[in-house]
């Protein structure tokens, strides 16, 4: 396959939870690829910044607020992003929270939250991309997980992985029914990594070290090293690929 210089040439991409952290790092990743990106996160002031910060370096990025467990919020956020931009070639579901408690200290509260924004947000999101992708006859649907949906962990609320395991499945389901329809979807599984989400966690020293002790590699990854999975996912580069899991955690779920 011949690649273009730039692999989001002519895409229209809309990221979810792209004001900060992970997402803002992709959303930057595609705009320097050729993609026009819509932002969606409940965070207007961080979202409005990233969508200047992208707009200013030469960019074209457009921020929307929205609740991801709001299915009218998702109506409007991807009408307003195929106003703007005319279509919608890639859905990145990035929005998540993550509670770390020991077992004994989850409530049900923080389950049912991690619930609604992890898994029901990344329904509600394709549930609302699916057809403006259909009247394109492609698509590209990139679900972040997390290794917390591939295993267990006993420092980690159940609900997150509980909801990082359903993004897992759920992502399965949407590549076989869309399958014939040009539409792909995939799962990206990130380790530790450093971002706003896990900064409180991490800034503890003893347990940043435990952390790093866990991970073959010796280091927390850079959300810039997971949006290098999301862009090739996002891309025609993965043309063949739907229904697979990229795991992205510097050999923590090899042991």
């Amino acid at each position: 396959m011949e690649r273009n210089t730039m692999r989001l040439e002519g895409k229209v991409a809309f990221i979810s939870g792209g004001a900060r952290g992970m997402g803002a790092a992709e959303a930057k990743m595609f705009v320097r690829e050729g993609a026009k990106v819509a932002i969606g996160d409940v965070l207007e002031e961080e979202g409005k910044k990233t969508e200047v910060q992208i707009n200013e370096a030469g960019g074209q990025a457009i921020f929307v607020q929205m609740d991801v467990t709001s299915e009218s919020d998702w109506r409007r956020a991807i009408g307003v992003t195929v106003q703007r931009f005319g279509k919608l070639d890639i859905l990145v579901n990035n929005a998540a929270v993550a509670v770390f408690v020991e077992p004994d200290d989850a409530t049900v509260d923080d389950w049912d939250r991690q619930m609604a924004i992890n898994a029901k947000g990344v329904f509600l999101g394709t549930k609302a991309a699916i057809p403006e992708m259909r009247k394109a006859g492609v698509g590209s649907i990139v679900n972040i997980s997390s290794t917390s949906g591939m295993i267990g962990q006993g420092y980690i609320h159940p609900g997150y992985n509980a909801s990082k395991g359903a993004v897992r499945l759920l992502t399965k389901s949407v590549a076989v029914q869309y399958a014939k329809e040009g539409i792909r979807a995939n799962s990206v599984h990130p380790g530790g990594t450093l971002t706003t989400m896990t900064e409180k966690r991490l800034s503890d020293p003893e347990s940043y070290a435990v952390g790093i002790s866990r991970i073959p590699l010796g280091r927390f990854a850079q959300a810039e090293e997971i949006a290098c999975g999301v862009l090739y996912l996002a891309s025609d580069e993965s043309s063949y690929v739907t229904g697979s899991e990229l795991v992205i955690d510097g050999g923590y779920t090899a042991q």
